[in-house]
């Protein structure tokens, strides 16, 4: 029975469609598939409320009995009953209680969250760069786990609460019109000051608990930001100014829990007085009517059990009502951050594109970012199958633009963008992506394994395919010294959060390995040995060289030296081409080119302020 109940949820089940942005259709669309698991384990707790009341009924008939019947009659006249109240106590009860634990721990704890957070977690990953670059990455996360745990919170809390209390309601509602139908009213109208009150209360705990929410995800934002970026803290001496910072957030995040915990306080005063009531009517109550003899000992006696259940239960609900509330509060905080809709997106019939021959054309091709300067105008290039182009610039001509866009994280604004003939926007970004193998000069390591960092070029490699392409990025030696701080060694340790145990030139060459495996037909080279010293930078380039065979290459560099043997080098200026050709004929046309070349002597390429200063004098 573990088993069935372990899958009747599909845990990891694709959502359909992107998440609404209205509240009751958000947590359809997160709870879809999980229905039926949610509705069994309401079942299995609505038999809980009602095994409480059985519970009170019984113990009234068993004082009843006592009462009315001879001391030496009592076995051979109530034996059934009191059979019966030791087996549904020792055997039916538990069972009840059991199923309605096992439904809760086993059918919705274990299931909902990873069923809410992959949700949460695929439609996060679609977003464009743009997205992520407007937002905290701690926050992102928090956001992702606050709203998957709120939502599993709700749904548990209402198969376990609501469902349990309104069966012991009901059962209880039913219990006193069968000794009386004022004590059925009376608890009628008890119940409806209780609805008013939870009414009044709830949603001001919702509202708060939202601030509260969002004022905690922007403290672990604050948090991760600073911690993600240490070094730079500890080199600028900025301890105490990150410090201030932190303790901004925390200021606004302990005022927000604040108010979240004076309402709270309120309102459980407030329950309390009201469920203190609920014995004082019932029992005095019954206590009227058994003194006119319309009611007997074990009337009273089920009366107060029932009347103290639900008084205890009150306390319970409430504080279980306000915990949904908030959680409803968390929700809505974090699906105005988690569910726009993606602004990058594959057109209804995109097409999966196969291995490409790498031709690439710039037609007329405009984009700045949304701004009226910067980015790349007007540009027209086309770029052969196999053909290796160097594109040089100074910071800020439009570089990281052509690349960025010839990866898709952003569509052009104007003009067309193809490879091989086909529009990006005509076929699927993934598909995309895979036919281009990029190392950059800040490279991205995942705290995760050497093995794992350099099979993210291809999951699906051998061991001797790994291990090739890291002696081929002069990376195999260095990785077999690896040890981390758990003692794992080699191709076994981990990198750290950012390769942030490797140097600058390590980082490149696992990132150069992992390009290498990847083995795609178009190779971008952005600033790809800027890190290395000049030795291994001479070796790399041996194995760059042997990579970009049969390959269209686009290599982006300062250091004019490293791209001097390419078949083309074009030069941008403000976001479009000035000079093109090869080196010798760049050169010999005593322009941008030759001007770079001769400043730098194999040194690095001027920044903008360089060419300000120059065009001055």
């Amino acid at each position: 029975m573990h088993h069935y109940f372990a899958r009747m949820i599909d845990a990891f089940r694709p959502a359909e469609g992107p998440p609404p942005r209205t509240l009751i259709a958000f947590f359809r669309w997160c709870l879809s598939g999980a229905w039926s698991g949610l509705g069994l384990a309401a079942v299995f707790s609505a038999m809980g409320g009602i095994a409480d009341v059985l519970s009170a009924v019984l113990l009234g008939s068993v004082v009843d009995a006592v009462v009315s019947t001879p001391a030496d009659q009592f076995w051979s006249q109530q034996g059934w009953l009191i059979l019966g109240f030791v087996a549904f106590f020792l055997l039916i009860r538990p069972a009840i209680f059991g199923l309605s634990t096992a439904s809760s721990s086993v059918i919705i704890g274990p299931n909902v969250l990873p069923l809410v957070l992959s949700r949460l977690h695929r439609w996060t990953m679609g977003h464009s760069v743009t997205f992520f670059d407007n937002d905290f990455a701690g926050r992102i996360a928090q956001k992702q786990m606050q709203t998957a745990r709120a939502v599993t919170d709700v749904a548990s809390e209402m198969v376990n609460v609501v469902a349990f209390a309104l069966a012991s309601v009901l059962g209880s509602a039913a219990f006193l019109v069968s000794v009386d139908g004022w004590g059925a009213l009376a608890l009628l109208v008890w119940l409806g000051a209780y609805v008013l009150l939870i009414r009044f209360f709830l949603p001001r705990i919702r509202l708060r608990s939202a601030s509260r929410a969002s004022a905690r995800a922007l403290v672990t934002g604050q948090v991760v930001d600073t911690i993600t970026n240490i070094k730079t803290v500890k080199l600028f001496a900025h301890a105490e100014h990150e410090d201030r910072v932190a303790l901004g957030a925390m200021a606004g995040f302990r005022e927000r829990a604040l108010d979240f915990g004076r309402v709270s306080t309120w309102f459980r005063l407030s329950l309390m007085t009201i469920a203190g009531a609920l014995p004082v009517i019932l029992v005095g109550g019954t206590m009227l009517l058994w003194r006119e003899g319309m009611a007997t000992a074990g009337d009273i006696a089920a009366s107060g059990a029932i009347a103290m259940r639900l008084a205890q239960m009150t306390g319970w609900v409430s504080m279980a009502l306000m915990g949904v509330w908030g959680s409803v509060g968390e929700v809505e905080d974090g699906m105005k951050t988690l569910s726009p809709p993606h602004s990058l997106t594959d057109a209804p019939d995109a097409i999966e594109l196969g291995r490409v021959e790498g031709r690439i054309d710039f037609d007329h091709v405009d984009f700045a970012y949304g701004h009226d300067d910067g980015g790349i105008r007007d540009m027209n290039l086309v770029i052969g199958p196999g053909e290796k182009l160097g594109i040089v610039g100074a910071s800020g001509a439009g570089k990281s633009t052509m690349v960025s866009l010839l990866l898709r994280l952003y569509d052009v604004e104007a003009g067309v963008l193809r490879i091989d003939g086909h529009d990006l926007r005509s076929v699927t970004q993934e598909s995309l992506r895979s036919n281009i193998a990029m190392v950059t000069q800040e490279t991205a390591m995942f705290n995760r394994s050497a093995r794992e960092n350099i099979l993210y070029g291809r999951p699906d490699a051998s061991e001797e395919e790994i291990v090739a392409a890291a002696k081929a990025a002069e990376a195999h030696d260095f990785i077999l010294k690896l040890r981390d701080h758990a003692g794992r060694k080699g191709y076994e340790a981990h990198l750290g959060e950012r390769g942030v145990k490797l140097s600058g030139g390590q980082r490149q060459r696992i990132a150069l390995a992992r390009a290498l495996l990847k083995d795609a037909p178009i190779l971008i080279l952005d600033e790809a040995t800027s890190a290395l010293d000049s030795e291994v930078e001479a070796q790399v380039q041996d194995a760059l060289h042997r990579a970009m065979q049969g390959k269209t290459v686009l290599a982006i560099a300062h250091r004019l030296s490293t791209i001097a043997e390419l078949d083309r080098i074009v030069v941008l200026e403000s976001g479009r081409i000035v000079e093109q050709g090869s080196h010798a004929e760049l050169l010999a046309l005593g322009g941008t080119y030759a001007r770079y070349w001769n400043r730098q002597s194999g040194g690095f390429l001027g920044t903008d302020e360089d060419e300000t200063t120059e065009a001055a004098e």
